[in-house]
C-alpha cells in the first residue's frame, strides 16, 4: 500500500491550478476593464448633460472640450471654466472623439454641422457616446 503523492500527480495538479488562475486573472481584467470604462462613459454622459442645463440656466453659450492628450473633459461659458473631469487619471481610460468640442446654446441645442462621437476605451473594453446636432446624447 503507498502513501502520499509522486511528483509526476503534484506537477500535474500544479499545472492544473496555475491554468485556472491565469483563466480568472484574465477574464477579472476584462471584468475591470469594463467597469471602468462604464463608469468613465457615464460621467462624461453626465458631463454632457450638465453642460446643457448650465447654458439654459445662465441663459448663454456653454462649450464642453475634450482634451484627448490630456484625457479630460472641460466644460467652459466664455473664458470661465465651470467643470474639469479627468477622466484618464480618475479611471485610467482613453478618449477618442471625432470632434473636440461641442457648444450648447441658451435654448440647450447644439451647434455644429456634424455629430460627436466620443470613445471612451480601456484595454479590450470600449463603449461609445454620441452627440446629434441637437445636443442629444446618446450610448451606444
Amino acid at each position: 500500500m503507498r502513501r502520499g503523492i509522486t511528483l509526476v500527480e503534484l506537477a500535474l495538479a500544479m499545472t492544473i491550478v496555475c491554468l485556472a488562475s491565469a483563466l480568472a486573472v484574465a477574464g477579472a481584467r476584462l471584468l475591470l476593464d469594463g467597469m471602468r470604462v462604464r463608469a468613465a462613459t457615464g460621467e462624461a454622459h453626465t458631463l454632457f448633460g450638465a453642460a446643457r442645463q448650465l447654458a439654459i440656466l445662465g441663459s448663454r453659450m456653454v462649450t464642453l472640450e475634450i482634451d484627448t492628450t490630456g484625457r479630460r473633459i472641460v466644460v467652459r461659458a466664455a473664458a470661465e471654466t465651470l467643470r474639469v473631469r479627468e477622466l484618464g487619471e480618475v479611471h485610467g481610460v482613453t478618449l477618442t472623439a471625432t470632434r473636440l468640442s461641442t457648444t450648447y446654446g441658451a435654448n440647450g441645442v447644439g451647434y455644429g454641422a456634424s455629430n460627436l462621437t466620443l470613445i471612451v476605451r480601456r484595454g479590450r473594453a470600449a463603449d461609445t457616446l454620441t452627440v446629434s446636432r441637437l445636443g442629444r446624447v446618446r450610448r451606444q
